[in-house]
């Protein structure tokens, strides 16, 4: 979004439903927001252009899917050039058991979402996926005991 977006009430409705579910028929949005269809979708499409509505996926379960073990990895890199930090990234977003990345301020450089089955498929991950990338200074791993929220 190059250019901030004026959102109004309706907008922030628009989007709080569709955050909620993203599955909604316009008919039923437009009902929920107290619109008519046509006015509804010209917003909605108004949305994802000016990229407000960044797109739509599915939340998997992770426990459905045979990924019960939570783990917030914190990770501190040697940055010593911007390839080696552009390559840390692209390898760490292209691992299936990654579900989030964010670079942050401070004495870490990452925090690093993991799904993985149990205690060996973590240890497994981190020896045979994450020490081996270029730039790996530190690893401090957070394992969680269930989702509040």
């Amino acid at each position: 979004m190059s250019n901030q977006m004026r959102l109004d009430s309706i907008d922030h409705a628009i989007l709080h439903h569709l955050e909620q579910d993203g599955r909604l028929s316009n008919q039923e949005l437009a009902h929920l927001v107290g619109l008519t269809p046509a006015p509804c979708l010209r917003r909605v499409r108004r949305l994802e252009e000016q990229g407000v509505i960044a797109g739509y996926h599915a939340r998997l379960n992770p426990e459905a899917i045979g990924r019960h073990f939570c783990v917030y990895m914190l990770v501190e890199i040697t940055m010593t050039s911007r390839k080696i930090v552009e390559e840390f990234e692209a390898a760490v977003a292209a691992f299936d058991e990654v579900s989030e990345v964010r670079r942050v301020y401070g004495a870490i450089d990452y925090i690093i979402r993991v799904d993985v089955e149990d205690g060996n498929a973590y240890e497994r991950f981190q020896a045979e996926k994450m020490y081996p990338l270029v730039g790996v200074h530190r690893i401090v791993s957070h394992p969680t005991m269930k989702a509040v929220k």
